[in-house]
């Protein structure tokens, strides 16, 4: 059968909306991904307890700025990430890899760990609930930072971090501080999370929020 002029039209009238309504959501969803929200998968288990490996979560990227995604260049500033905030942030050894900690201590900060007790500033840090120590035993400063570090300044314009499952992370202990411009986002919200080992949803860390 043959297709009249008026049927061929209304076809690409059609595609064409489908093809713009696409394309829109398509923008929509880049652009929300790279100012407002992204997910995120959590590969280890750095941040036990508070996070989990195979917790999915959510990370507001809007809540310190917004940045330029090409050169990390702040365009609009709201406020700097605190103390006790949960941020991913780009590596600084590597820096195509994305890390989630915790803040320690912001510009200007003195910090101090001794025999696994972290002094901020000259006081001791009241810890959240989800930090934990694995190994009882304490490893001096002069062979590892890990139970003992400093004091250290935290230099203006970056952050000191830590994981909460402090006797398995690499963080800012052995390899330095965060510059501002790297942080990515404030981590808020667990939205899904699998435990692999027993090939099993995890619901009642569904909706949970960082703490």
């Amino acid at each position: 059968m043959k297709l009249d002029n008026h049927t061929n039209n209304k076809s690409l009238q059609i595609i064409k909306e489908y093809a713009q309504a696409i394309l829109i959501a398509l923008l929509i969803a880049l652009f929300v991904r790279t100012f407002v929200v992204q997910a995120f998968k959590i590969p280890s288990g750095s941040m036990i307890k508070t996070l989990l490996v195979g917790d999915h979560i959510l990370v507001n990227k809007f809540i310190y700025g917004i940045k330029n995604p090409f050169n990390r260049h702040t365009i609009v500033k709201y406020k700097n990430p605190d103390h006790g905030d949960v941020i991913v942030f780009i590596f600084p050894l590597d820096r195509k890899k994305d890390f989630i900690k915790r803040v320690i201590g912001i510009g200007g900060d003195t910090i101090k760990i001794v025999n696994k007790k972290v002094y901020v500033n000259g006081k001791l840090r009241k810890e959240p609930p989800g930090v934990q120590h694995t190994d009882p035993n304490i490893i001096p400063g002069n062979i590892q930072p890990r139970d003992n570090l400093g004091p250290i300044k935290v230099p203006p314009g970056h952050l000191f971090v830590m994981g909460d499952n402090r006797d398995q992370s690499f963080d800012s202990r052995f390899w330095g501080f965060v510059p501002l411009q790297d942080v990515k986002g404030k981590a808020f919200l667990i939205y899904w999370s699998w435990d692999s080992e027993r090939f099993s949803p995890r619901l009642e860390r569904t909706g949970k929020w960082i703490k």
